[in-house]
């Protein structure tokens, strides 16, 4: 890989959307207000992050040019219906044209959530992920966005979609229109130094599952197949030297593009992980992450006899020894989570799942878009034998 000096570097991609990379990017706020057209900014970000240095430095960037832009924080780590609306509310009586979704996966998803429903007039539910639900969004009616991602994980940053809470239900929605995606997208690696470590290392095992299993999808996909293959070795090169040296630039700056790049690769379709942590999210309120994190070796285990090729050609890539691509690639993903001091069950996460919840589970996976990714067609005994397999 080419050496780089993450200090000074900056480049603007168009992959799929215009993006401003580099330290320090955040400062050029002001003139990404001016890329999008707006004029009355609203900052989308979690509870933790609304008193820290980084929105601080956001807001003073905009009152640099005598804006002074609205703050939303009512963001939950698995964002609900209730957030959403909550921040719709925040945006309309702020008479505010824009959102700057600012943070991990949750802010961003509730920020793009927001910006799609400024101008809807039916409720959010109504907007799910299935059939053509997506055509009764009035595109006129949503506000663009600048995302700002503070986590190198969901690259939700690059998604068209936003994974919302139904918590009346106990399940997670896939909220889906082709023009959620940003208009702008900054990716400063000097905004995740911060990150805590545990942080560091489930986001970072939730841009590998998005890889992984983007990689093991049915389907004809190079575009996709390079991406996920070229994220899986930045993330085998970079994801530890970030959990241990919170300060590498280089590493902080890799993690941040393969995050994006997996987001754009699971276009290709996604599996079983997802599928599962999506319930247990919902039901748990667990982190995303570190589920995906525990889940991705069962599910693997039991697509193996599905992508034999696939994990020949990574096993090649991440120059793994043996004779058994599969087990090879098994033993990395189990040595990669020890190195990061994850646990490896759904115990090991303090989730106890409970007997009477399993049917429940099961049926949720099953329903899940993702589901249907998956390079072995899921059943209800399969879906239970991965699900107690990873307790």
């Amino acid at each position: 890989m080419t050496a780089y000096d993450f200090t000074t570097l900056q480049a603007n991609w168009s992959f799929p959307t215009l993006v401003w990379f580099g330290a320090g990017r955040l400062a050029d706020l002001p003139a990404g207000l001016d890329e999008i057209g707006g004029r009355a900014p609203l900052i989308i970000t979690d509870r933790g992050l609304a008193v820290s240095d980084i929105v601080v430095q956001a807001k003073a960037a905009f009152e640099s040019i005598g804006i002074t832009p609205g703050l939303f924080s009512d963001v939950q780590p698995n964002p609900s219906v209730e957030n959403v609306m909550a921040g719709l509310m925040a945006l309309r009586a702020g008479g505010h044209d824009c959102v700057i979704a600012l943070g991990g996966g949750s802010a961003m998803d509730a920020a793009k959530a927001v910006a799609m429903m400024a101008g809807q007039n039916r409720p959010l539910m109504d907007f799910e992920d299935a059939g053509d639900n997506f055509r009764r969004v009035q595109p006129e009616g949503m506000v663009p966005v600048i995302a700002i991602p503070t986590t190198a994980g969901t690259g939700s940053e690059f998604g068209r979609s936003s994974v919302i809470t139904d918590t009346d239900n106990h399940r997670k929605v896939i909220i889906f229109h082709p023009e959620m995606l940003p208009e702008l997208v900054i990716l400063d690696p000097q905004v995740t130094v911060g990150l805590p470590a545990r942080l560091t290392a489930a986001t970072g095992m939730d841009a590998l599952s998005h890889a992984l299993e983007a990689l093991c999808a049915p389907g004809w996909h190079p575009m996709a197949d390079g991406l996920a293959l070229t994220v899986l070795k930045m993330i085998d090169a970079s994801l530890v030297t970030a959990y241990l040296q919170p300060d590498n630039l280089g590493a902080r700056a890799n993690m941040l593009a393969a995050s994006a790049m997996a987001c754009t690769a699971l276009q290709k379709g996604l599996g079983a992980v997802h599928a599962l942590a999506h319930p247990l999210g919902a039901r748990y309120d667990a982190h995303h992450g570190m589920l995906n994190a525990v889940l991705m070796w069962h599910v693997l285990s039991f697509n193996l006899a599905e992508v034999g090729s696939q994990m020949a050609t990574l096993a090649h890539e991440l120059r793994l020894d043996g004779d058994d691509p599969g087990a090879a690639v098994l033993d990395w993903l189990e040595t990669l989570r020890a190195r990061l001091d994850m646990p490896s069950t759904l115990r090991g996460m303090g989730i106890d799942v409970a007997e009477a919840d399993i049917a429940a589970l099961v049926a949720d996976a099953l329903r899940d878009p993702c589901a249907g990714g998956n390079p072995v067609p899921l059943t209800t005994d399969g879906v239970e034998q991965i699900l107690r397999a990873a307790f």
